[in-house]
């Protein structure tokens, strides 16, 4: 399930850093912020105690933004949209490193 996630979040990150629409970028946000609740839940279990707590950090950031003042602008932080790249980047180093996590094709 890494990799779809991984995918989702990557085009969630890409939307809300292209996009000048408000509830896309705010609706991106949350679609990837539900994808990285789900994996720091579950990530620590499996042994994968940094990419939990990656996903968790950046989870509270994408809290932070959209409750913050920033929120009703049609803006994605370059430092969240950033972070969110990281974490895209942190999957593929641990699908690579336990190809046995990928589902066979």
């Amino acid at each position: 399930m890494l990799k779809t996630r991984q995918i989702s979040i990557a085009e969630y990150a890409l939307t809300a850093w292209e996009s000048y629409e408000l509830e896309e970028i705010n609706g991106s946000l949350t679609l990837a912020r539900t994808l990285l609740h789900q994996i720091a839940g579950t990530a620590g279990s499996l042994g994968f105690e940094d990419l939990g707590n990656q996903a968790r950090s950046i989870e509270t950031e994408i809290d932070a933004h959209l409750a913050g003042p920033d929120a009703d602008l049609a803006i994605c932080p370059s430092p969240l949209f950033f972070q969110l790249d990281s974490f895209v980047q942190l999957c593929q180093t641990v699908l690579d490193a336990h190809p046995e996590t990928l589902e066979p094709s």
